[in-house]
């Protein structure tokens, strides 16, 4: 087989810390390699136009490209392929930027080292390779838009104008989210919900949008182009088809009064209501957990449209493709002890101060103080309450300065003798017209006081003690106010992450495929994130996410079919000794044996786990065949360019992900460790372990997805319990267990792969010593 090696300077990325040259020079010295040769920038249409000539030129089988992570950059160089007539399979990627150059800056020698490891072990794999078929199917002409916030409720309509049904699932009795709620939004200050009811009436009377509400997500089953997700849809105990919403005649009976959660506590409801008067759809529910049976609601109900014999429904939805629009949750600013929320009357958070603004709201837009009802005169406001603090958040929550601002300037249009003061680390107005309303804000007599609040104290009337250092003076101070709103951050909403095999990033939101050039992707093909579920989003910035998600999710079901890498499993009858372990370690039903083993390519999840499983080796995957790994493992072997040596096997989604992320973020960590990319921490074979060990390597690591997290639901935990056996084996024939790890992993978790990868090292350095 003749191999080409094209190694990428990446502008100064790779160059500035290795030696290109000389991985040219050492390239060529590799069995089965006939050309090798350094590019600027191989990505680039001219590096693709120097690689595609070298193919024909040197007439090259196969060809590996040292660059930067697979997970960016491999379509493009399977194109090249194609464009030169080869199979596109015939490529490989050596990661020699993410997982090389970023992560070991102060150590070129050892950097060098283990670039030189990486691009040996791919040419091995290359080697292996051989031509493959992509595998097509036909695409369900659906899209299931998880949330009906703001973000949903767009890409919902965005994808229902262009002919694709959509199916628009929410917990809640209606769609709206926490924008509904909202007073204004900045910086026009217009009514939020003004600018909402429309759409929300739109997505209601839609023809080709079938809202299901008072719903959640009980099992994803399936891949891109055929998603298979079973719905339970709770019940209202109202028969929607007589309700007519006018709620005063049932809830005026009711007995029970609890907090109102859209009010977000600080007004009550009846166990029967209407969660907001512009509620879409405009029914009444009954909150079974509070509700006491009492029937008064029933008898009072005119059109009868009160049902208690309602149950559960289960809805089974076909879907080609998945936007996940599930926004975010409200930090509990309890977590802030200093602040006294939740033990003083008159500490409230910004986003009860909106409910407290709105003309819809328990006090009907009156700010009264909690206590004892009076309008409050001295106000403060303290910023970053759960956002920017190494104790709760690290990350800025992007929208609570602006909500401050636009909550004070309210106040002062309502109030013009109200003192308003806020505590600020830094004002951050980043959008378009946001800086000009910060200073409009400043102009309608609000102080701005650069300081960190460090405690309020409550006074026997009520009034609030606010201790902060002012930072611009170095000065420590205190003043008294009437009322203290807390600025609070927000948080990920990750309620079906583990349903959707997504991953979670260090700072609880779903993590993107890539957070520059594919911030809509997931890693999951078919699957798409909207508004707040990737990150903190303001309205404007989620309404643009949600219309990329929307494109995203259209161009792949209009196309009518989707194409998929042949990483399938497939069975070798003539291995194949029957004994239906395959059978039973598959969940994804994609396995039947009669007398041989069968797999069906279509319902096939590529997660390797029966590959793994197999006892007679009788199963193999496209790809990520057995053959390529053990060429790889046996390249690492052959020179030991590092003390200790450590191998580590990563899943695709999460795991490499991490490792990714760590040279992102240029996360460093000991350059011991060479990583081999699997799809599923379950397909990693216990013989490959005693491979590497018995090749002079001294540990490896199993790096799957966080347990619960797998995009493979139990790959994971079929790892786990795998190699947990394997350790007591290795007891008991003398090789210390320690020399194999299993680590867990989300996308996100750049700083703790690289933790976890040090404390190895060392590890094996004490096994050494």
């Amino acid at each position: 087989m003749r191999i080409g090696v094209f190694v990428c300077h990446c502008g100064l990325n790779i160059a500035r810390v290795v030696d290109v040259k000389e991985l040219v020079e050492y390239a060529k010295t590799i069995d089965g390699v006939v050309h090798a040769e350094d590019i600027d920038y191989a990505c680039s249409d001219s590096g693709q136009e120097e690689i595609l000539n070298a193919i024909k030129e040197k007439n090259l089988d196969a060809f590996v490209v040292a660059a930067c992570s697979p997970k960016l950059h491999e379509p493009t160089f399977r194109r090249v392929a194609i464009r030169a007539g080869l199979n596109p399979y015939m490529v490989e990627i050596a990661n020699i930027r993410e997982q090389c150059s970023w992560v070991h800056q102060a150590k070129p020698k050892a950097a060098l080292a283990k670039a030189k490891d990486l691009i040996r072990m791919a040419v091995a794999k290359a080697r292996t390779n051989r031509p493959l078929e992509r595998r097509k199917a036909e695409i369900e002409r659906s899209v299931a838009v998880i949330g009906g916030g703001v973000a949903g409720i767009e890409a919902a309509l965005t994808l229902a104008d262009s002919g694709i049904k959509v199916y628009l699932i929410e917990k809640n009795p209606t769609i709206g989210g926490h924008m509904a709620t909202l007073n204004e939004v900045f910086p026009t200050n217009d009514c939020s919900i003004c600018i909402l009811a429309p759409k929300m009436s739109d997505v209601w009377n839609h023809e080709n949008i079938e809202v299901i509400t008072n719903a959640e997500i009980d099992e994803i089953n399936g891949s891109v182009g055929n998603f298979r997700i079973k719905v339970i849809k709770h019940p209202r105990y109202v028969d929607e088809s007589k309700c007519k919403g006018c709620i005063d005649d049932c809830s005026s009976v009711c007995p029970v009064e609890i907090p109102n959660e859209f009010d977000y506590g600080i007004g009550v409801r009846k166990a029967i209501y209407i969660p907001i008067p512009q509620s879409t759809p405009l029914y009444a529910a009954i909150d079974w957990e509070h509700c006491i049976g009492c029937r008064l609601c029933e008898k009072a109900c005119q059109p009868k449209a009160v049902d208690f014999s309602q149950q559960p429904e289960t809805l089974e939805i076909k879907a080609g493709a998945i936007i996940v629009a599930t926004g975010y949750k409200i930090f509990d600013a309890r977590r802030k002890t200093e602040y006294g929320y939740g033990r003083f009357k008159n500490v409230i958070t910004t986003i009860e101060l909106e409910r407290l603004l709105s003309a819809s709201g328990p006090t009907m837009g009156r700010l009264l103080r909690p206590s004892d009802s009076t309008v409050p005169k001295r106000i403060a406001f303290i910023q970053c309450v759960g956002s920017r603090d190494e104790k709760t958040n690290k990350y800025c929550s992007r929208v609570c300065c602006m909500v401050s601002l636009k909550n004070a300037y309210a106040i002062k249009e309502r109030y013009h003798d109200a003192e308003i003061t806020i505590f600020y680390i830094d004002i951050r107005a980043f959008g378009r017209m946001y800086e000009e309303f910060y200073r409009r804000v400043q102009e309608a007599g609000v102080r701005f006081i650069r300081g960190k609040v460090g405690e309020i104290i409550e006074n026997e009337n009520g009034n609030l003690i606010v201790s902060y250092e002012s930072t611009l003076e170095g000065e420590v101070r205190e003043e008294e106010f009437d009322l203290v709103v807390l600025s609070i951050g927000i948080e990920g909403n990750r309620d079906v992450a583990t349903k959707l095999g997504l991953g979670i990033g260090e700072d609880g939101f779903f993590e993107v495929a890539h957070p520059k050039l594919r911030p809509a992707e997931t890693n999951v093909k078919g699957i798409f994130l909207a508004g707040c579920a990737s990150g903190p989003r303001d309205i404007q910035d989620s309404v643009a996410s949600a219309g990329l998600a929307a494109a995203k999710a259209a161009q792949l079901v209009l196309t009518g079919e989707t194409e998929f890498d042949p990483y399938n499993a497939y069975v070798d009858e003539e291995k194949c000794i029957g004994c239906r372990i395959c059978e039973k370690v598959c969940e994804f039903n994609a396995v039947t044996v009669d007398r041989k083993a069968k797999i069906n390519p279509n319902a096939c999840a590529m997660c390797g786990i029966c590959v793994a499983a197999c006892p007679a080796d009788a199963i193999d995957m496209g790809f990520f065949s057995d053959e390529g790994i053990k060429a790889m493992i046996d390249a690492l072997g052959e020179e030991k360019n590092a003390d200790p040596l450590a191998l580590a096997f990563a899943c695709w989604y999460c795991s490499y992900g991490a490792a990714d992320l760590a040279g992102t973020t240029k996360v460093q960590y000991e350059p011991n460790v060479r990583i081999i990319r699997v799809l599923c921490s379950g397909r990693v074979d216990p013989e490959w372990v005693l491979r590497a060990l018995a090749r002079g390597i001294d540990g490896v690591i199993i790096a799957g997805c966080r347990l619960g997290e797998c995009h493979f639901k139990y790959g994971n935990y079929k790892a786990k319990d795998r190699f947990e056996a394997l350790k007591e084996a290795l007891k008991e024939v003398g090789i210390e267990p320690e020399r194999v790890r299993c680590i867990w992993h989300s996308a996100g978790e750049a700083e703790g792969i690289a933790n976890d990868f040090n404390e190895f090292v060392e590890e094996l350095k004490k096994l050494k010593s």
